[in-house]
C-alpha cells in the first residue's frame, strides 16, 4: 500500500481528528470521558496551531499523524485499519529526519503506543503522574 508523508495544511483537520479519535479510542480506553473530550477540543485549538504537523495519506485519505514540538513527540495517531504496516514508522522516520534525538511521553496503560515506541528504538527514562488525566505516563528517548 503506497503513503505518502507530507506536511499539514489546513484542509487536513477532519483526518487528522478522525485518526485521532479511532486510534485514541483503542489506545487509552482507561481516559475519562471528560478528560478526551477536553482534549478533542484542545487538538485544533491548541495544539495544531502550535506544533509542526505531518500526516500520512493512502489514496487522498488522512490515515494518521505525527505533531513535534522541537524534539517532542507531541502525538502520533495512526487509524487502527492501518496499523502494523508501516505507517506509524515512516511518520517516525520524518520526524527523526528532522530531529536525530526525541522524546516522547506515553501512558503506561497504552501498551499499543509503548510496543511501538520500544520497537523503533525509543528508551525508558522515567516514569511521572499525568497530572491533567491522573495516570502514569513514561518518558522515553531515541537516539540514534
Amino acid at each position: 500500500m503506497t503513503h505518502i508523508i507530507r506536511q499539514y495544511i489546513e484542509a487536513d483537520s477532519n483526518g487528522v481528528l478522525s485518526s485521532w479519535e479511532n486510534a485514541n479510542r483503542i489506545a487509552h480506553p482507561f481516559l475519562s470521558k471528560t478528560f478526551v473530550d477536553k482534549v478533542r477540543n484542545d487538538i485544533p485549538n491548541l495544539y495544531i496551531p502550535n506544533a509542526e504537523t505531518w500526516v500520512a495519506e493512502v489514496d487522498g485519505q488522512i490515515v494518521g499523524f505525527i505533531s513535534l514540538i522541537g524534539n517532542e513527540v507531541g502525538a502520533l495517531f495512526v487509524e487502527p485499519e492501518f496499523h502494523g504496516i508501516g505507517i506509524g514508522r515512516a511518520l517516525m522516520d520524518k520526524a527523526q529526519s528532522l530531529h536525530e534525538k526525541l522524546d516522547v511521553e506515553v501512558f503506561k496503560e497504552n501498551t499499543i503506543g509503548r510496543k511501538f515506541y520500544t520497537a523503533y528504538g525509543f528508551e525508558f527514562m522515567l516514569e511521572k503522574k499525568h497530572e491533567e488525566s491522573g495516570e502514569a505516563v513514561i518518558r522515553l528517548r531515541y537516539q540514534p
